[in-house]
């Protein structure tokens, strides 16, 4: 599992799964970490990712989500929404790798207001789960994860894009990019800027994350 939108200003964070079965082919060539290939290489690999896995699930949190639950659980809510979405899709992991140092998919032992509650039809996945420093990189299934993500995130600002124009969504999908700062100083947020953020501090102290064009 991998994640991406974690340091925009705008726009949901992402959550991408890819579930495999033991014993299947090792990669697909041209995989990498989805920062590491080109728009239209990540396009071009998406039905290949898909018919690769047994099952893959993409899950969001909106903005509001994140201004409601703080980063870590809308984080924690998008990851369940993908394993969701993979186990309707005929799969569900025994074992998460997840990218990173830090699990931000399991709930705290002792659960808090802050913990995302799961929708109805939505059942929490609560297995194991391994973080790895840079499995986007070494780990196959990461990577494609990430792409999955990336790609479905990317077509929703780009889509989000065409009512807001002037913050330039379609090229840095909703990070700190300076367009982005100056149409924030100029005409404030949108209804899909997460408004718990300091938006129109300058970059070096505007929210959790410093990111610029098209980062995850």
């Amino acid at each position: 599992m991998d994640e991406v939108g974690r340091g925009a200003l705008a726009g949901p964070v992402t959550a991408g799964v890819v579930v495999l079965h033991p014993g299947t082919a090792r990669g697909i060539p041209g995989l990498r970490d989805s920062k590491l290939l080109s728009p239209a290489r990540r396009e071009a690999l998406v039905p290949r990712i898909r018919s690769w896995c047994a099952a893959s699930g993409v899950g969001h949190a909106s903005p509001q989500e994140i201004d409601g639950l703080g980063l870590t659980g809308a984080l924690r809510l998008a990851g369940q929404r993908a394993l969701a979405a993979a186990a309707r899709g005929g799969a569900a992991p025994d074992v998460v790798l997840l990218d990173g140092r830090h699990d931000w998919l399991s709930a705290a032992a002792a659960p808090s207001l802050f913990d995302a509650p799961a929708a109805a039809d939505e059942p929490v996945w609560t297995g194991t789960v391994v973080t790895r420093v840079k499995a986007d990189l070494t780990c196959a299934s990461v990577a494609a994860a990430s792409v999955l993500a990336k790609v479905e995130r990317d077509g929703i600002m780009r889509e989000l894009s065409g009512a807001w124009p002037q913050y330039g969504w379609e090229n840095n999908k909703g990070y700190g990019a300076a367009g982005h700062r100056a149409a924030l100083e100029e005409g404030g947020p949108t209804p899909h800027h997460r408004l718990s953020w300091r938006l129109t501090r300058p970059a070096a102290a505007a929210g959790p994350s410093t990111s610029g064009d098209e980062t995850t």
